[in-house]
């Protein structure tokens, strides 16, 4: 199995628009992916991005005819940031993935990297990786994977609805030590940590699963 991800932008006044254009070929758009083996497929939207996330076979391969069928009625609405197979894997914790959704809440994210900073964040998260070693967790996250789509930052997180708590206050210095120190290479366009820095941002919105 393979993740895909890639990102597309509502064209100027046209998000709407294109969004209603998903939303009348999702079921077609489904129902082929499936046949070709695509599980877990959902597209999430902040701002004028919309981040597709997929699983799909070794072997997938999108038939042509639906390929040009779908791009005829979503290109007047929306047009491609990042191409599949084009984001580069920042991050990875795929923990042991639950085939049963309901078990699950999403966390989908996005920030913005500043000017150069795409190493050191790779450095960073790689650290992490490091640090756990072979280590498969229960949880609480599970299938998370970070992609970079030409300077911005989307992450993909399915949370472990069994390992919901109320944050401790170590776990609650520990968020604010790693986001604030996060701050430094990146933006944040998502709602996350606006508990932290008292901004105002909009929460991510799932628009077709």
């Amino acid at each position: 199995m393979k993740r895909l991800p890639f990102v597309v932008t509502c064209k100027p006044g046209l998000k709407a628009a294109g969004i209603a254009a998903l939303h009348s070929i999702w079921s077609d758009i489904k129902a082929v992916l499936t046949a070709q083996g695509a599980a877990n497929v959902s597209v999430w939207g902040i701002g004028n991005f919309l981040f597709c996330y997929g699983e799909y076979p070794e072997n997938f391969i999108l038939p042509a005819a639906c390929k040009a069928s779908w791009e005829k009625v979503l290109s007047p609405y929306l047009e491609l940031f990042a191409a599949p197979g084009t984001l580069p894997l920042m991050y990875h914790d795929i923990g042991i993935v639950r085939k049963d959704k309901s078990l699950i809440r999403h966390r989908v994210f996005v920030t913005r990297l500043k000017e150069g900073c795409a190493e050191e964040y790779k450095r960073r998260h790689d650290a992490l990786v490091k640090a756990r070693g072979d280590l498969i967790k229960e949880g609480p996250e599970s299938n998370f994977t970070i992609w970079n789509a030409n300077g911005y930052i989307f992450g993909y997180c399915e949370l472990v609805k069994a390992f919901d708590h109320e944050m401790t206050e170590e776990e609650k210095a520990a968020t604010i030590a790693w986001e604030t120190r996060q701050l430094e290479i990146m933006d944040w366009l998502t709602d996350d940590v606006d508990w932290i820095t008292g901004q105002k941002h909009d929460a991510i919105a799932l628009i077709c699963r």
